[in-house]
């Protein structure tokens, strides 16, 4: 997404978080590179607002009273698509791994530089607009099939909700359907970075896509991993397209997310 001009609106933040000086502080720092910031102290009021259609990107903090950061990320995504970036402890995989499975679309540990924060904020929403320019028509493999202009999957004409994570994920796996997409591709497309070692948030994105597709009509795996090196979406899910490679030895136990 372009950074607001003078004539566009400042895209809209939801800060959800119990520390009222941080919020303060990230309320200067990102309306200066040109948000706008509403900030929410508790979960049950974070809730309300990421429900009501207004923001562009809640920024939601694990560690808050009464309802935690999880639970509000439950209930957030079990209406609404909002793109959530998570702060997290430092060093705590868990809570890194619990958010990106319940469906945040990446996340950032505390303490955090600023500029990192409003890198990741660009990163996502970039992810989360309509790309220009996209190639007219739909993509489709087997009984998937995705129109990337109006950002629509559907897998055998039932629609399918995606982050934004998860449909640009998808997005690469589709045009790349049949070839290997390798991890650092896929992180610095889908997430805006660099893959870091011991980083497993594609592989937490790429299991959540697993699970709401669900399995091919064959019964065999859409996304196939492929040991060291990345992911394949098979372009015999669905029985259509070409015969599929012959497959190597399955991956390893616990390169699988």
């Amino acid at each position: 997404m372009p950074e607001p001009t003078s004539d566009s609106p400042a895209p809209r933040l939801l800060l959800i978080d119990d520390d009222a000086e941080l919020c303060e502080l990230l309320n200067d720092y990102l309306g200066a590179a040109g948000f706008a910031v509403t900030a929410a102290h508790d979960g049950a009021e974070g809730i309300r607002h990421a429900l009501s259609g207004t923001y562009a990107l809640a920024v939601l903090d694990v560690m808050l009273p009464g309802l935690d950061g999880f639970e509000v990320l439950r209930r957030i995504r079990a209406r609404s698509a909002l793109p959530v970036l998570m702060l997290t402890a430092r060093g705590d995989d868990v809570d890194r791994i619990v958010g990106l499975e319940i469906g945040a679309d990446d996340y950032l540990p505390k303490p955090f530089n600023p500029r990192e924060l409003v890198a990741r904020i660009h990163a996502i929403l970039r992810r989360s607009a309509a790309p220009r320019g996209a190639p007219p028509g739909r993509l489709a493999v087997g009984d998937v099939e995705m129109d990337a202009g109006a950002r629509v999957v559907q897998r055998g004409g039932t629609p399918v909700e995606l982050t934004g994570a998860e449909f640009a994920l998808l997005e690469l796996l589709l045009r790349g359907a049949g070839q290997v997409v390798e991890r650092d591709e896929l992180s610095r497309s889908v997430l805006g970075r660099k893959l870091m070692p011991f980083d497993r948030s594609i592989d937490m994105h790429v299991s959540n896509l697993r699970r709401k597709l669900g399995p091919a009509p064959g019964g065999g795996e859409r996304i196939k991993t492929v040991r060291g090196c990345g992911y394949l979406y098979a372009i015999s899910a669905g029985r259509s397209g070409p015969e599929p490679p012959a497959e190597g030895p399955p991956p390893h136990a616990n390169e699988r997310p």
